[in-house]
Parts: C-alpha cells; structure tokens; sequence
C-alpha cells in the first residue's frame, strides 16, 4: 500500500483552448478510497491516467509512497486498472485473464494458481474459471477484470467507471460487493465516476471537479450536506439542492433577527446576513429537509403545487415559491393535486446560503 501525492498537475491538450486539468493538487492517504465526481470533461479521467502513466502532466508531480513517479512509465509504477470496458480477452479463459499480468510478470505457477484462485473465491468466481468471457454475464466479465486487477499486488487500485456498463440492479448489487471487497484489502484506491450514488456509497471522500479544478474534497456526508459551491449543491442529489433567490431585508439593527425577502415572503435568515443588508443571497436546500403540510404553520412559506409524482416510498411535489420552482420530497402518504395551496417549512439548520455572486457558500455558523 502507498499513499498517492498529485501536486500542482497542470494539463493542456493540444488545441485546447482551457486545461483540463488546473493546478490540481490532493493527498490521497495509504489504504484511502477516494472517488473522484464530476460531469463529463471536468478533467477526472485526465487526472487518473497520468496517475497510471498513460498520459503526462505540462507541470507538477505525482508521487507514490517515496517515489516521484512523474514521467516512469507505466509498468514501472506498479499499480492495476480497472477500466470501463471490461477488457478481458476473448479468447482467454478466465483463469488465465485473471493471472496474465502474473504471468507477464514471471511470476512462477504455483503462486499464479493461488493467487487466481484466491481471487476467484474473493470475486466468486470459481465455478467461471474454465470458461471463456462470452460464456459470463457483463456482471461476471467486469468481476473478471476487478480479479485480474487484485491478484497483482499493486501499491495503488485505479478505477475508471467501471460499474457503467451493468444495468441498474445489476450496478447496485456489484457497488456493494466492490466497496466490502476494497475495504477488506486496504488498497489505495482512485475511483472515477460522474454516478453521484456511485460516489457517496463507496468513497471514504469524495472529489468534486468542474472544468479541470477540484471545488470541494471532503467526507460524503459533508459534501452532500454542505455544499461549498452552488454547482456542487446542483450536482449532487435526485432531486439536486433547490436554490431560490432572496433579499436580505434593510434596516435590521445590530442584534435584531434578520429576515430575508422570498418575493414578498418573510424568511428568517441567520445573524452572519446582516452584512448582507439589502442584497441578494441564494438561498439552498435539499427536498427531504422541507417540511410540507396543508395547514399553515409558524415560520412557513406559502407555495402552490404544480407537479405531483408518486415514487413508491415517496412522493416527490414541484412547487412554485414566489414564482421560483422548488422540489419538496414528502411521506407517501402526502396527497395533493395540481393547484392545491400548500406550505413548506425550511429547518433553519438544513438551510445553505450562498453569496449570489460568486456562488460560494456563506459561513453562518
């Protein structure tokens, strides 16, 4: 196991006209599960394979365990990759796709039989090992390439979506296996996805990045809960964080509640708004943080429903606050049609605030 250093990792293609990588630095710690998230071309995929040696950073250092492994090739690297295609070779057995990087190691027979064998039972693999990539499932083949990458001993585990080819049920049950798999063997491990349940089930932290930068690295739970930035809040969720748009009233002496302005709605805000007298602020919140209810309660906001939709064991409203949309996720029991007056309670402690600005959230606490 070794921990995995990225300082300041610059890349540009040729043509491009932005880096699509930005003065990246993280610090991934020995035996940490780090998931890298993002939406297509936010520069994760960069990131992991100059990691591996398949691409070069314009500048900054990569470091595994001691060694600045910058510009060493990949085989000089020893990591393993598990990649989005399954990549096993058809016209291999199983058996013998799980120990090839054994084998191009030297490494001698015997040990290359225990150590598939140790790895199929893992991976539940044993009753496949004699049979080739075209007689498994897809959920099979990629258990496969996940063995293949295991058996090798590697200081660091890179994954680059490799549950995006299952279908869905088939996603949920293998994403369980692979985290009780990689806690069990402690590796260090790079994960990329742009599956935002993918991400906070399976990553000791999470890595956000938008066009080629990291805008927040914490805990799941964190990220999810307090965004730093607006894009973070919107990405993350089903539904994402709803934003509405206020105005922090004027006036408020020193000490006096702060109120805040929801098109002619009254909304307690935090004692750290009062520098914000008279501007606009954002206002975030998750759906199952709003309490909803047919009768008016204290401190509640008046909406009324455009949307309803049952999901089994919830029911998910669209509603429009002061003529901004807002998405509120209420017990299945919670009935309502198209038009029905309805009121939301916002928990100020649920509550995010961000500058309308720069999109950065505000300390308030």
């Amino acid at each position: 196991m070794s921990s995995v250093h990225l300082r300041n990792i610059v890349k540009t293609y040729p043509g491009g006209t932005s880096p699509a990588t930005d003065d990246v630095s993280m610090h991934i710690p020995d035996g940490e599960f780090m998931v890298l998230l993002g939406p297509s071309g936010c520069g994760k995929t960069t990131l992991l394979r100059m990691v591996a040696g398949l691409e070069l950073p314009d500048e900054g250092q990569i470091v595994i365990g001691e060694r600045d492994v910058t510009y060493l090739p990949p085989k000089e690297r020893n990591l393993s990759m598990v990649f989005q295609s399954y990549a096993v070779f058809p016209h291999r057995k199983v058996r013998h796709n799980i120990g090839f990087g054994l084998a191009m190691a030297r490494t001698p027979a015997e040990e290359i039989r225990r150590k598939v064998d140790w790895a199929a039972d893992l991976l539940q693999l044993r009753p496949y090992l004699d049979r080739f990539p075209s007689q498994l499932s897809g959920g099979q083949r990629q258990r496969v390439a996940v063995a293949r990458a295991i058996v090798v001993d590697a200081d660091v585990l890179l994954m680059d979506e490799p549950l995006s080819n299952l279908d869905a049920l088939l996603r949920l049950s293998f994403r369980a296996e692979l985290k009780k798999l990689v806690e069990d063997l402690g590796t260090t491990t790079l994960y990329v996805t742009h599956d935002q349940a993918e991400a906070l089930s399976l990553g000791n932290r999470v890595s956000v990045m938008r066009e080629g930068k990291v805008v927040q690295c914490d805990d799941p739970i964190a990220v999810y809960d307090w965004p730093d930035t607006r894009f973070v809040g919107g990405f993350l969720g089903s539904p994402p964080m709803n934003f509405l748009v206020g105005r922090v009233a004027r006036g408020s002496a020193a000490g006096a509640p702060v109120n805040v302005d929801l098109g002619g709605q009254a909304l307690p805000g935090p004692q750290a708004l009062q520098g914000y007298d008279g501007r606009e602020v954002h206002l975030g919140v998750r759906a199952e943080a709003i309490v909803v209810s047919h009768e008016r309660t204290p401190d509640s906001v008046c909406a009324i429903v455009r949307v309803f939709e049952p999901l089994g064991s919830a029911v998910l409203i669209t509603a429009e606050l002061a003529d901004q949309p807002i998405k509120v996720q209420a017990a299945s029991s919670f009935r309502v049609e198209s038009g029905d007056t309805v009121w939301l309670t916002l928990p100020p402690d649920r509550l995010r605030w961000y500058d309308a600005e720069t999109e950065l959230a505000l300390q308030t606490t």
